[in-house]
């Protein structure tokens, strides 16, 4: 089986290189060019020349635009990378025969309540980075290839920048920390996102029935105040020295951003579980374990 990766430097397709290697040849692209291979998303010509030249039984999309507040003015490049892309990707998949796995975001719908968003509910993006995933994931649907669209939320890796770094870098300077209360969702790993996958793509190429779109997300829920108060209180009981003393619950309204974002993240999974026969770990767990390995604790 040969596997083509796309967005390998990402938080996603760092581990995504870890999780699918045992599954075949596996080619994995970032955006820098390797001799005729390319994985830039944005150039739509290289990128269809690539797939034709590597033939893959999958390609596995984790590239993506995600800067979502510059997408409010970056409309045409988001636009481009999230849904014009998706739209070759799946028009190539198609034409092969191959699996395109794809990842999409619960910013698709529009935030509102408290229920957990189920994979059948309505779809009503509030900002153009929201716009942008949702027209990936039609363009998907619409090619008649066979997919796999993983929506996911509050995404976070040991590797790279994500919240908990950044609220433990403050805490070291600051005696107060104000944090947006209103919003909820799942802190979810890199790693439990990039490990489902490859579990999941286990199960299709045999069961190709299982395929579709499926919400994947940590277990609970959590506002950002609450989870910055957990890695605050993981980092001091583990011996940080840090300067906070406070951790102020704030609105969205006092921290107001170019795009919108939801304030209802969370994401139901049922159709996951069944379907793949799994248990997702708790959100904390999957935190926890981040921190010591930052904190090297």
């Amino acid at each position: 089986m040969k596997i083509l990766l796309l967005g390998k430097n990402g938080q996603v397709g760092w581990e995504l290189q870890r999780s699918l290697a045992p599954l075949g040849e596996l080619i994995a692209l970032d955006r820098q060019a390797v001799g005729n291979l390319c994985g830039d998303l944005s150039d739509l010509e290289s990128l269809r020349a690539t797939i034709r030249q590597v033939g893959p039984d999958i390609i596995v999309n984790a590239a993506a635009y995600t800067a979502v507040d510059k997408a409010e003015s970056e409309v045409g490049l988001a636009e481009r990378v999230n849904a014009l892309a998706s739209q070759v990707m799946a028009d190539e998949a198609a034409s092969q025969g191959a699996w395109l796995v794809h990842y999409s975001t619960d910013y698709v719908f529009n935030g509102e309540g408290t229920e957990a968003w189920q994979e059948s509910d309505a779809v009503a993006p509030i900002n153009r980075y929201g716009a942008s995933k949702l027209a990936g994931e039609q363009a998907i649907i619409a090619s008649g290839c066979l997919y796999l669209i993983f929506r996911t939320s509050w995404v976070y890796g040991a590797r790279g920048n994500n919240f908990a770094k950044t609220m433990l870098r403050l805490a070291k300077d600051r005696e107060t920390l104000n944090v947006i209360a209103d919003q909820v969702g799942a802190p979810t790993g890199a790693d439990l996102i990039a490990d489902v996958t490859a579990l999941a793509i286990r199960h299709v190429t045999t069961r190709p029935e299982l395929a579709g779109l499926y919400h994947l997300a940590a277990a609970g829920e959590v506002s950002w105040y609450g989870y910055a108060s957990h890695v605050i209180d993981f980092a001091k009981a583990n011996g940080e020295v840090l300067a906070v003393g406070a951790i102020n619950p704030i609105d969205s309204s006092a921290y107001p951003t170019p795009a919108q974002r939801p304030l209802n993240s969370r994401l139901n999974t049922q159709k996951l579980r069944d379907n793949f026969s799994l248990r997702l770990p708790d959100w904390q767990s999957g935190v926890t374990r981040m921190l010591r390995e930052v904190l090297n604790k």
